[in-house]
């Protein structure tokens, strides 16, 4: 049954890849691009791996990676505008949106661990 986190994280994950292929298409910039699509796409693949986890331990661990990923591709993002090669903000919104949703279920499943 999909979650909210799994679906903003597959609907940021689709957007990551229509920005990277807008950027590479106009600006011809691959080096950036590259790493936010490989850490862009991380992110929900890891949520989808945390749902079938070995344990709460393992679950964590996952959304743990997932955070990980987010935030490398918040910071892919970062370079990308303030570079001047992406200049609508949209998806650097929806990726601090995912990354909080991730904080909230890592903090909420630590809690719940005991």
């Amino acid at each position: 049954m999909p979650s909210p986190l799994q679906d903003k994280s597959k609907a940021f994950a689709l957007n990551i890849i229509k920005v990277c292929n807008e950027i590479k298409g106009a600006k011809r910039e691959s080096v950036l691009t590259n790493q936010l699509i490989r850490s862009g796409t991380s992110v929900g693949a890891n949520i989808r791996e945390a749902m079938y986890a070995h344990g709460k331990a393992d679950f964590i661990a996952k959304l743990q990676i997932a955070l990980k990923e987010c935030s490398e591709s918040e910071y892919w993002l970062e370079l990308l505008i303030e570079s001047g090669y992406y200049d609508d903000s949209t998806i650097l919104n929806q990726c601090i949106e995912v990354k909080r949703l991730l904080i909230a279920s890592i903090n909420t499943a630590k809690k719940n661990q005991a």
